[in-house]
């Protein structure tokens, strides 16, 4: 997910996302932990999306950046 992308959802998307993506990351470190087949890509990837959704919130919530138009 790139950041136009989340720039383009509002609040309420965001907070969703972040909930699935923290969800399956925390299943993915599980799985990394107990088989040696889980992908280190992957769990980089899930981080920084994260990442990218609470930098995103808390640039709105501070009034830095306000929600911009889709």
């Amino acid at each position: 997910m790139n950041i136009e992308e989340v720039r383009g959802k509002t609040d309420a998307e965001l907070e969703f996302e972040r909930n699935e993506l923290q969800k399956k990351l925390f299943d993915l470190r599980f799985r990394a932990a107990t088989e040696t087949s889980a992908n280190p890509a992957r769990i980089r990837e899930m981080r920084r999306s994260v990442a990218r959704i609470q930098t995103v919130l808390h640039e709105r919530s501070s009034g830095i950046r306000g929600q911009e138009s889709r």
